[in-house]
């Protein structure tokens, strides 16, 4: 059986209006594929709390949890993967890439050029549309 896996990602969005993308590194799942910033969910812990968690010890950034956006399963080959997406807002720290190798900002419009974990793929039609789920 595979392992069934609970993740929450983090749609950043800046005063302008653009979406923090992050880029994994190799050597990992998905190596090189884009994501939104997050991670596991630890037991016990609830999504807002494991994203806040998550971002600070990935990118050592201080985030304000929104409005959910959508929960998207999808399987890989290392198991299930569960992904909740927030819009998040920044609230402190200057981004360290401690987990990933690189990130962008990007417009709404302009998100689906790069090459996304599949996962996250649901997520980035709802953004460019500048439509979160209720």
């Amino acid at each position: 059986m595979k392992k069934y896996i609970r993740v929450v990602g983090a749609v950043i969005v800046n005063e302008k209006d653009e979406i923090l993308c992050a880029q994994r590194p190799e050597g990992k799942n998905l190596a090189l594929m884009w994501e939104f910033p997050g991670g596991k969910i630890e037991a016990g812990e609830a999504p807002a709390e494991a994203l806040k968690r998550e971002l600070m010890e990935e990118m050592e950034c201080e985030i304000e949890v929104g409005e959910r956006i959508t929960t998207t399963v999808h399987d890989y080959d290392f198991g299930t993967v569960e992904l909740t997406t927030y819009y998040a807002k920044q609230l402190s720290g200057e981004i360290q890439l401690l987990e990933h190798i690189d990130m962008k900002w990007l417009a709404r419009r302009d998100i689906e050029a790069l090459d996304w974990a599949p996962a996250d793929i649901p997520a980035i039609e709802m953004i460019k549309n500048g439509s979160p789920a209720k």
